[in-house]
């Protein structure tokens, strides 16, 4: 056992933390910095309109992508019983609590619909796909309409968002009360709100993404993005808790027991990322469906394919070489190292998923790219700093953080 693991505190009244009143950077300077750069992509909507949009719906499914996976996290560990992560608690709600956030942030994507999806205006994509593919389109004006998809974008966001803070309003008043009425309830409400939400997160991905080409289709494509979200947050978790660490934000609670179990969570949504992705193409190429092999047509093209090496390679080999070593899940800074490439390499994923349907002769790079990505991320980063700001950074209260701070692994 390292020195670290055992200096920690044993029990909830020896942890000795303060409201949290850190990251300044993060919420003045990182905020300010994002709403100048979101602004700058506004700009792009008028210059440059459907490269803009474009990359902004990338930069929207990766960063609503991860709130909805956190949100996914928290319920998980509720509605499992988890008693490890316990200190875990708050970092996981304050990314879940962003999701009010992309309700503002989805403005953008319902304005450029025009731009993003041909079946808005089917006539004008009849050229490059021809009368049957109209037919196909036309078919499926029942679910793909303007009215109906704004519609559900919303339910989609305005159901995760109230059940997030549902979540973090009880965790608030455990703070204040403790005992076991307030977890009872939390507990409750995940296991039945669970299938809710991730049903919104995989029909959000039809929408958002898959509908770029509206006459293409895949069962598991929903399962696709859930798995990369929920590994880039999970990665996102393991850089935050990183930080707090070196801050002494949890108070000396967290130990590198807690440590290795996210670096280990990390590694099986790496396989099983890679499992979908595999899946996928495997089902796709067997059949060898008309309708179902453009998506793939295009990134096998020279101009994608070097794209889709590098995720071979940089979302598979490298991360689960990496997260093989138990000694690297137990140091925090090589983790988060390892989490910071993650979620530069699931970026390239996103990005794989929605610009072939803009540049399909190849990869090709626009200003607004990196805007829209850091302009929403920035905002959103501050935003989840905001809610955790002048609050405990540990649910002090909650009858299992003893468990959690003694948790040691099997």
């Amino acid at each position: 056992m390292s020195a670290q693991s055992s200096n920690a505190p044993s029990n909830a009244a020896s942890l000795a933390v303060e409201p949290f009143r850190g990251a300044n950077r993060w919420l003045v300077g990182g905020g300010a910095v994002g709403l100048v750069l979101l602004i700058a992509s506004i700009i792009g909507f008028f210059v440059d309109p459907r490269a803009a949009y474009f990359s902004y719906l990338v930069a929207f499914a990766y960063w609503c992508g991860i709130a909805f996976a956190s949100l996914l996290l928290l319920m998980i560990f509720h509605a499992t019983h988890a008693r490890w992560m316990t200190i875990l608690r708050r970092p996981v709600e304050a990314m879940a609590s962003t999701l009010p956030l992309f309700l503002v942030l989805l403005i953008p994507v319902l304005l450029g619909m025009k731009q993003l999806y041909s079946w808005v205006e089917p006539s004008a994509a009849v050229p490059p796909f021809g009368k049957e593919a109209l037919h196909l389109i036309e078919h499926k004006r029942a679910w793909l309409n303007t009215g109906f998809f704004v519609g559900r974008a919303i339910f989609y966001l305005v159901l995760a968002s109230l059940i997030a803070q549902l979540l973090r309003g009880l965790s608030l008043r455990q703070d204040k009360e403790g005992g076991h009425a307030l977890l009872e309830r939390m507990r409750r409400l995940s296991a039945g709100g669970l299938p809710f939400i991730a049903l919104s997160f995989t029909f959000a991905a039809f929408d958002w993404l898959m509908s770029l080409t509206p006459t293409w289709y895949s069962t598991i494509y929903g399962v696709y993005f859930f798995a990369g979200s929920f590994w880039a947050a999970l990665s996102l978790l393991a850089i935050i808790t990183y930080l707090g660490k070196l801050e002494n934000v949890f108070g000396g609670g967290l130990n590198i027991e807690h440590t290795h179990n996210i670096g280990k969570l990390m590694l099986a949504f790496t396989a099983f990322w890679t499992y979908i992705a595999f899946s996928q193409l495997l089902l796709i190429w067997i059949a060898g469906l008309p309708e179902e092999i453009p998506f793939y047509i295009v990134r096998f093209s020279e101009g994608w394919r070097w794209v889709g090496v590098f995720l071979i390679i940089c979302h598979f080999f490298v991360p689960f070489g990496a997260l093989l070593s138990r000694s690297l899940k137990r140091d925090p800074k090589k983790l988060g190292m390892v989490a910071a490439f993650i979620l530069m390499v699931h970026y390239i994923d996103i990005f794989w998923l929605v610009m072939p349907t803009l540049n399909v002769d190849g990869f090709a790079v626009h200003w607004t790219h990196f805007t829209a990505f850091l302009g929403v991320g920035l905002v959103a980063i501050a935003f989840g700093v905001s809610r955790l700001r002048g609050k405990l950074p540990v649910p002090v209260k909650d009858p299992y953080l003893g468990d959690s701070l003694r948790y040691r692994q099997p």
